[in-house]
């Protein structure tokens, strides 16, 4: 059987560094001044694999559907903003494309832990790989609530919008609930008490209004997506 490459949406720090020979402390520099194409997820950075590869000047196996990162991070971060819940895009894999637009803290404190964030990214492969198009809330394995709907590109589905933070109303947890999800995500109890009533709170309205409205914000992103291809693909048959 044939197995088939598919080259990653993002790059860790030590993939950059075996890419441009560089120490650690460099590319995290580089990162932070903006010299490197990278985006932040909780504490720990990721590279977009298509941008790195166009910033060095080589070329990775292409991906067709690439969403324009640059333009999905600003709609990503005014539909948070308006909406006042968390905000990020993955591929299907579940892997982030952009930076989370306004993080609650008890997210941010979670997901600092490198194992804790790789849980996340189990979890968001996992919304993909349910296909059920209508949104709804539901409950994350760190307790808050959180939604999503599919961009496509094309006739494929090319990612997700994933929006969350969202305390249920039987916000906080109990000291149980707090331990099982400490256990769940691989981290201390204390780090999850000491967050844990940084969530977003919406009430009933808004939470009608955010499942509303999610949908919208993945069809504006599927048609920047689907342009940006098409462009690519005039581009392509010019030269």
């Amino acid at each position: 059987m044939q197995t088939t490459h598919t080259t990653p949406a993002y790059l860790t720090a030590r993939d950059v560094q075996e890419l441009i020979r560089v120490d650690r402390s460099t590319i995290y520099r580089m990162a932070e001044s903006g010299r490197l194409p990278a985006i932040k997820i909780g504490r720990q950075w990721r590279f977009p694999t298509q941008a790195i590869h166009e910033w060095l000047g080589t070329s990775p196996d292409a991906n067709g559907g690439a969403l324009p990162l640059s333009a999905t991070q600003e709609v990503a971060d005014l539909f948070a903003e308006l909406y006042g819940v968390m905000v990020m895009v993955t591929d299907i894999e579940g892997n982030p494309l952009t930076s989370v637009s306004n993080p609650c803290g008890y997210f941010t404190a979670v997901s600092g832990e490198a194992t804790a964030l790789e849980r996340c990214v189990t979890e968001w492969k996992a919304l993909g790989d349910q296909y059920d198009f209508e949104p709804r809330l539901r409950p994350s394995h760190l307790g808050f609530l959180c939604t999503r709907a599919f961009i496509r590109v094309g006739n494929e589905l090319a990612g997700m919008v994933i929006s969350g933070g969202i305390a249920p109303e039987d916000w906080p947890p109990s000291a149980a609930e707090i331990e099982a999800i400490a256990i769940e995500s691989r981290i201390s109890v204390d780090t999850v008490k000491r967050s844990i009533d940084d969530v977003h709170r919406l009430d009933p309205a808004d939470q009608e209004r955010l499942l509303a409205g999610i949908p919208i914000l993945a069809k504006h992103l599927s048609r920047i997506a689907t342009n940006e291809q098409r462009l690519t693909s005039q581009t392509r048959s010019t030269t």
